[in-house]
């Protein structure tokens, strides 16, 4: 049998490799379920010792180098100095690079998949994972961006042209639990013309860095891209945005994290004169009108248990018409036990393991004492789904909440929880105008704007929805509630969600900037502006 090679990333500076300060370790996310203590041991080990045999276990997937604080000003100062050569570029020229990215992940699906599933994520998800990257970068999207970018008019004797500008560095900050899908929204920023900064975050840095040293990077050097358009970098967090907020050289900071966090930074960004761009925590809201498909929305709403829940984007809270309340919660009830644990190479698993539990148990024993009252779930399992008071996975677990006025005095229905945990919130009887209101209203004033969703056959209901739901990046009809789609926005939202600046978050329009040109031919300064 051969040897298994190791799959090894220095940090990516100026379109070089550059030597780290030490290594950090991939185990598999199998072994961590297997053997916890030896997939711990060979960790430490191999960080103590890099030299070790340790690295040629079957655990071991894969090494990062880390990056030092020289490291992480060397790979700012690369992407300044390469930033206004890029930005000369046509933007055709860059625009070709979302659809050689496309091409390039779906050529290579088998191995992106094999690491997502190495980092914990069930391939299933991987799968949905790589379905938002082929949106993204769909012909369709790619034709609304250009578009966008650059739009041109004829105007009494002139040329005028409403184009987008790149802001300059972006840097890039995506989360432990889907950095390289955050990370593959560098490549927009790069369509725009800006150079970028990308941290591969030090717990979990494998993929992320396999994305932008093997996959963006030789595409960049295809197209003749200046050196130091891309640099990516494994580091901590707070030393990293630190170093980036102060940082003159820096001009957007993409930050992906908790809401209280991100909005402390974007504090400190403004501040600095830097542009933050926010993906923060979602509490999306699925409301059943009477009359809807319910075997259909039970299935979006048990998208909440997807990766147990650790997903920003899936639902955290239902809201049902009082008339069909116990035939959906019968159905969430049925379709909630095919959501179960196991291995993430298999096809069948959807459930995450949850390794600091405590949290759901508090909300879910602070939402029985205010009148919730457990549907299924509550516990913790093993990975045959064998209930267990040891066990790293949590049930699906469905709360009945009782009166739509005092809901959010519930911490599971007023915050996200990120766990699978979903309450279903059953307001009092009342005629059909006063509830629509209220279940409007209910939508609109939610914390966090991420992503609504719909169920209803009503055409009134829908338009009303429409017409009047002001809240959120995205609000989806009758559909999936996590699915993507051309043309639609994949991230962003309003409130906790977005920050001040927060609406739908489209990265090559977010890290650009509108700039209006007119192009006269034989006009008179005088009469432009005093009239003929």
């Amino acid at each position: 049998m051969p040897e298994k090679k190791l799959r090894s990333y220095k940090l990516y500076i100026a379109g070089k490799d550059v030597e780290g300060d030490g290594w950090v370790y991939t185990v598999s996310a199998k072994s961590l379920l297997e053997d916890v203590f030896t997939s711990v041991s060979l960790k430490r080990e191999l960080e103590k010792n890099p030299k070790s045999d340790a690295a040629g276990h079957p655990y071991v997937v894969g090494r990062c180098a880390i990056a030092s604080d020289a490291s992480i000003d060397l790979a700012t100062k690369a992407a300044a100095a390469a930033a206004s050569a890029w930005a000369a570029v046509p933007l055709d020229r860059r625009m070709r690079l979302g659809s050689m990215f496309r091409e390039e992940l779906m050529r290579r699906e088998d191995e992106f998949l094999e690491i997502l599933t190495a980092e914990s994520h069930p391939l299933r998800l991987a799968r949905w994972e790589l379905s938002c990257m082929k949106q993204i970068y769909s012909e369709e999207s790619l034709y609304w961006y250009r578009q966008r970018m650059h739009t041109e008019f004829e105007h009494g004797g002139r040329r005028l042209i409403v184009r987008r500008q790149p802001d300059g560095v972006v840097a890039f900050n995506p989360p432990q639990n889907a950095p390289a899908p955050s990370a593959a929204l560098a490549v927009l920023a790069l369509m725009a013309g800006n150079s970028v900064v990308m941290r591969a975050p030090r717990s979990i840095a494998l993929s992320t860095m396999w994305l932008m040293r093997d996959v963006v990077g030789p595409l960049l050097e295809e197209i003749c891209a200046p050196p130091g358009v891309l640099n990516a970098i494994c580091s901590n967090p707070k030393q990293t945005l630190d170093r980036w907020v102060k940082s003159p050289l820096i001009n957007d900071i993409f930050y992906i994290g908790g809401s209280e966090e991100g909005l402390r930074f974007q504090e400190r960004c403004v501040a600095n004169g830097k542009k933050p761009i926010l993906e923060l925590a979602g509490n999306d809201t699925i409301v059943v009108w009477r009359g809807a498909d319910l075997k259909k929305a039970a299935e979006a709403i048990c998208e909440s248990f997807y990766g147990s829940g650790q997903i920003c984007m899936v639902p955290n809270c239902v809201l049902v018409h009082p008339e069909v309340a116990e035939e959906l919660i019968a159905e969430v009830k049925e379709r909630a036990k095919l959501v179960r644990p196991g291995y993430p190479e298999d096809e069948d698993v959807l459930l995450s393991p949850v390794r600091r539990s405590e949290r759901f148990f508090a909300l879910l024993k602070q939402s029985l004492n205010l009148g919730g009252e457990i549907i299924t779930g509550g516990q913790r399992t093993e990975i045959d789904g064998t209930p267990s008071q040891t066990g790293v996975f949590l049930q699906p677990t469905v709360v009945r909440v009782n009166g739509l006025a005092g809901a959010r005095r519930h911490d599971i229905v007023r915050s996200e929880t990120f766990f699978p945990l979903l309450p279903i919130v059953v307001p009092e009887p009342a005629d059909d105008d006063a509830l629509l209101n209220c279940f409007i209203d209910f939508v609109n004033t939610n914390e966090y704007g991420l992503r609504n969703s719909l169920w209803s056959k009503s055409a009134r209901v829908v338009n009303a929805f429409v017409q009047r739901v002001v809240n959120g990046g995205l609000l989806k009809i009758n559909d999936s509630h996590i699915g993507f789609l051309p043309y639609l926005p994949s991230h962003g939202g309003t409130g906790l969600t977005g920050g001040v600046y927060g609406e739908a978050n489209y990265p090559i329009l977010k890290t650009s900037h509108v700039q209006g040109v007119s192009i006269a031919t034989d006009i008179s300064p005088h009469e432009a502006v005093f009239g003929a």
